[in-house]
């Protein structure tokens, strides 16, 4: 499989803190990677170093043939985030649909303003990717009428209607519950299954084991573990590690 996100040496510093110190890391296309650690490690802002929507201070991040780097230039930086997100879209923990537009129009807002897609085309699309993730029937629903679960499907759907070719997931279960949680897990287990290549912020260790190829723990800004889900969830070798699972499966 060939790799579609490389990140090589990438840093970044808020003020005095080291949010990311070094990382280094490949996905290849259609792998799903899993990203466990303590709150603070600095998985969110990897992520979105990756979507182009935080800068970092050194290192180079490859996105397909994209090449995203440090840089001063306002507008160098934002042609360049601008180019990272045609290959890969992002899902975030608070959904962020637009509240006065309908299911159906937050999914198809992107392709027409955006890639000026015609109208009817990007709505066509957009029931069809509702019907994907299981809410074709709720396509003229407001935000207000549907359930986190629901939402979270609508985020899912209006991300991959810029037909990206990797989603990144921020934690998108954490605010719902349980039975909620089912229904989105089951929607990116389906996207795996259809070859999508998926970066997820989780902590959700045993959706982690069941459906991702690989894990990698962040603490502290570093990747401190990385390798086949089953070896580091089971066997984890690293004292960090061990430490965190130990917490959070307890």
């Amino acid at each position: 499989m060939s790799t579609l996100v490389q990140v090589r040496g990438v840093r970044k510093r808020f003020g005095e803190h080291v949010v990311l110190a070094g990382i280094d890391l490949e996905v290849a296309e259609g792998e799903t990677l899993a990203l466990l650690g303590p709150s603070g490690g600095g998985k969110s802002t990897l992520l979105r170093c990756i979507n182009g929507l935080t800068n970092f201070d050194e290192g180079e991040i490859r996105v397909g043939a994209v090449a995203v780097r440090p840089t001063r230039d306002p507008r160098e930086s934002r042609v360049a985030a601008r180019e990272a997100r045609t290959v890969v879209g992002m899902v975030f923990q608070d959904f962020q649909l637009f509240p006065h537009m309908t299911a159906l129009e937050n999914v198809a807002e992107a392709p027409i303003h955006v890639r000026g897609l015609p109208r009817v085309e990007a709505l066509d699309r957009a029931r069809a990717l509702l019907a994907r993730v299981g809410l074709e029937s709720r396509a003229a629903a407001y935000p207000r009428e549907l359930s986190g679960g629901q939402k979270q499907r609508v985020a899912i759907a209006r991300a991959l209607a810029m037909e990206p070719k990797a989603l990144l997931c921020d934690e998108i279960t954490s605010a719902l519950d349980p039975e909620l949680k089912g229904e989105v897990l089951t929607t990116l287990e389906q996207l795996r299954h259809d070859g999508m290549t998926l970066i997820l912020v989780t902590h959700e260790v045993g959706f982690a084991l069941r459906a991702a190829d690989r894990v990698g723990v962040l603490a502290d800004g570093a990747i401190v573990e990385l390798g086949a889900a089953r070896e580091v969830i089971e066997r984890p070798q690293v004292e960090r590690t061990q430490k965190f699972l130990e917490r959070v499966m307890a």
